[in-house]
């Protein structure tokens, strides 16, 4: 098998045969798809433009047959392309699947290994070894253009597999994905359309159905189709079982001759999908396409601007990263199956338990009017569906992993002035994930939650318990701010109270590792379980996918007040030390993401640099393996982003905290004309010069390592003064917290 890799991976990246689309010069060169498809990163291959409904790209599987979840492999053989993928996770799509044949077509063994592979904006290409064929992909929004240039033959094929998608299980899977049933329709010598029925996956959603119509620039000179694995002649098939379901096209080609295929996909109707190909790809121009899906993302890639003296690699590690935070949610305005609405329709948010720390934050900071898009989105399903989701995907919502996160969402929208956005009935759905029990506590709302609200903590006799108090409680402070800015203080006190409920959890007594103080189980009569001490939880543990050194610092609405629990400053810095020296710090899980910026709470934001540089340094790179764990709908991406201009969101609040800048020079279009110039004198690339000595905003002193969202919104001038040792700056005023002296908490809440 070693062998074999090296021999794949050695050919993975080479140029093959003529006629390859040109790179532009805008940002989106920068772009390598390629980053954190290995070690789990699970990013998206192929064709797509921003938030695009159609991602292109191909299923593969290993050499031993290990089929991929998410669809690309480094190694390993080409089985088709197909038109749906997530990225930054798997379990679910790969749907309408096409792969070009020379030779017997036999279904269910089409795939061919393939040399000479290009991915990069709005194009991929392979040479599939097995037939000879270059194919080249490239898309539209909802359309997917195929480009395969074949040998001389009179047995050329083009199928389509309907029945394909990711994830298959045997039928026993928690999480496999199934197909269910379908058509498919010869139109003509030159027209295919049908459509597939799926259910299953990751979510564990309903059925959910893809329809397409495939249109080729080749008239065939004979169609078929397929049911099992028997080719006839009949030009209509269906099958309302998991059988195998396809078409056919057959070609006698010239050495070197060209054939295209346009499919485009709906979740509404075939008519929709051949409507969608008219609309978006009315002509044949293949380079076309995809110059308009390059330039399509440059303007969305153009937010971020690197000094001239970036090392190529970290331009491309960070233009990608960007790239990564806009491939989901997905915008299928105008395909909602469910409902018809004059709100965005977005699915795809896989998860909202992931994105909402960082994702949504950064788009809010360089792309507001999408953003708000997509919140209009999840409060237009709270209408139709009654619940905003915590994860949604073909068209279902499910599965809830932790809180009611939305609520968290739209909190950071209202403090940071988004526009746009019917908050009342945002704060509707809000209580309504408060107060009402779910029927199905892994699809949505609050599992737990009749606990959670007489006794102030989720018991053992629910899962997750632990994780889920903790994130219940900052979900409680998000309806309260909202609620305070919309001045319904009432209702903004109960939900500032639930918001210490963490509190109830917390045994003072215990004690591990040398520390006093953790979140501990408790039984549903109120007294303690034994202590959880599990390494990394997943659905029916106490914490989910984290551990007590994460989850018992876990409340970013009040860490002062966690800084109390612990012991006070000197002992939340020495478990800080402790969490990060002895491996209790989990890079590759979103539920620590604010864990290295801790420190600005107690008086050492030269510590977070200290954390993160080591981070940046020993975990991020540009290169396949370079995301450390699942990237999670861009959300590990944009963790990347925001630690490397140098601050951190603190979601649900207007804070930013800072940790330490690794570019000299940036610049961030916050707003249409208006930039934010990130400048730090003094920086060194190597990471020795990590440690803010003195900060500006605007020319104005800026003695704090933390700064609000109104302070930058409108443009300005950050500048960071650096050196290689620890000074006083930024010691003596830490972020905000709930308990913070002072006005109540409605007074500090902004107003728009």
């Amino acid at each position: 098998m070693a062998s074999r890799l090296m021999a794949a991976l050695a050919v993975v990246g080479a140029m093959a045969g003529q006629g390859a689309v040109a790179q532009g010069d805008g940002p989106s060169k920068w772009v390598d798809p390629y980053i954190g498809v290995d070690w789990g990163g699970n990013t998206f291959v192929g064709s797509t433009v921003p938030f695009g409904m159609v991602k292109l790209g191909p299923d593969m599987e290993t050499f031993d047959g290990r089929k991929s979840g998410f669809g690309y492999s480094s190694y390993g053989r080409i089985e088709g392309f197909s038109h749906t993928h997530l990225s930054g996770a798997q379990g679910k799509y790969g749907n309408i699947l096409l792969q070009p044949v020379v030779g017997p077509v036999k279904p269910g063994d089409l795939a061919s290994a393939r040399d000479g592979e290009q991915a990069r904006v709005g194009y991929y290409r392979a040479h599939l070894q097995r037939y000879d064929v270059t194919a080249e992909l490239t898309s539209s929004r909802r359309v997917g253009f195929h480009r395969y240039t074949f040998p001389k033959t009179d047995d050329a094929h083009l199928t389509v597999d309907v029945e394909h998608c990711l994830s298959r299980g045997s039928g026993k899977g928690w999480e496999d994905q199934h197909f269910v049933g379908g058509e498919v329709h010869v139109v003509s010598d030159h027209e295919v359309a049908g459509f597939g029925r799926y259910t299953g996956g990751w979510n564990r959603g309903g059925e959910y159905r893809v329809y397409f119509d495939l249109i080729t620039d080749k008239k065939a000179t004979a169609e078929r189709t397929w049911t099992a694995t028997t080719l006839t002649e009949a030009k209509n098939a269906t099958v309302s079982t998991e059988t195998p379901l396809g078409a056919v096209l057959d070609f006698s080609t010239r050495d070197g001759e060209v054939v295209q295929a346009k499919v485009g996909i709906s979740y509404v109707s075939v008519d929709q999908a051949r409507q969608n190909v008219q609309k978006e790809v009315p002509g044949w121009d293949f380079a076309a396409v995809q110059r308009a899906t390059a330039a399509a993302w440059d303007k969305q890639l153009s937010v971020l601007k690197m000094g001239p003296a970036t090392p190529d690699a970290q331009r491309r590690m960070l233009t990608t990263a960007i790239y990564h935070t806009m491939l989901m949610p997905v915008d299928r305005t105008g395909e909602n199956p469910g409902w018809q609405s004059g709100e965005p329709y977005y699915d795809d948010y896989y998860a909202t338990w992931d994105t909402f720390r960082s994702s949504g934050p950064w788009l809010t900071l360089v792309a507001p009017d999408r953003q708000r898009d997509l919140l209009r989105s999840l409060i237009d399903i709270y209408r139709h569906d009654g619940y905003m989701p915590d994860a949604r995907s073909g068209n279902v919502n499910g599965r809830t992993q932790g809180g009611s996160n939305a609520n968290v969402v739209v909190a950071d929208a209202w403090v940071k002035g988004l526009a746009g956005i019917d908050y009342m009935t945002a704060l509707q759905a809000m209580i309504h994930d408060a107060e009402v029990p779910p029927t199905d506590k892994q699809k949505e709302g609050r599992g737990g939650l009749q606990d959670y609200n007489s006794k102030g903590y989720v018991t053992l006799a629910d899962e997750r318990s632990g994780s889920r108090t903790m994130e219940y409680a900052n979900d409680d402070f998000a309806i309260a701010t909202v609620a305070c800015g919309l001045g319904q203080k009432d209702v903004a006190a109960k939900y500032a109270a639930r918001s210490k409920n963490f509190e109830n959890l917390w045994d003072l007594s215990l004690k591990e590792e040398g520390f006093t103080g953790f979140l501990r189980p408790k039984n549903p009569d109120g007294t303690w379980g034994p202590p959880n001490t599990k390494v990394r939880g997943t659905w029916p543990d106490f914490f989910y996918e984290g551990d007590e050194w994460t989850y018992s610092l876990y409340a970013p609405h009040d860490v002062r007040e966690i800084i109390r629990l612990a012991g006070g400053s000197q002992k939340f810095n020495d478990r800080l030390d402790w969490t990060f020296r002895r491996g209790h710090f989990d890079v590759t899980n979103e539920p620590g993401f604010l864990l290295p910026v801790l420190y600005d709470w107690s008086g050492r934001p030269d510590k977070s640099a200290d954390i993160v540089q080591l981070l940046l340094e020993k975990y991020f790179t540009a290169d396949r393996s370079g995301i450390p764990g699942n990237d999670d709908s861009g959300a590990m991406s944009s963790w990347l982003l925001f630690q490397s201009i140098g601050f951190y969101p603190v979601a649900g609040q207007d804070v930013y905290v800072f940790g330490t800048p690794a570019l000299a020079d940036v610049t961030l279009d916050v707003a249409p004309g208006k930039q934010l110039h990130i400048v730090s004198k003094g920086f060194d690339p190597s990471g020795e010069v990590h440690y803010i000595q003195s900060a500006t905003l605007n020319g104005e002193p800026l003695n704090r390592a933390w700064f609000r969202h109104s302070e930058i919104v409108n443009g300005g001038t950050l500048e960071l003064v650096m050196g290689t040792a620890p000074s006083d700056w930024g010691k003596t005023d830490p972020p905000p917290s709930m308990s913070d002296p002072g006005p109540g908490f409605c007074e500090r809440v902004p107003r728009h």
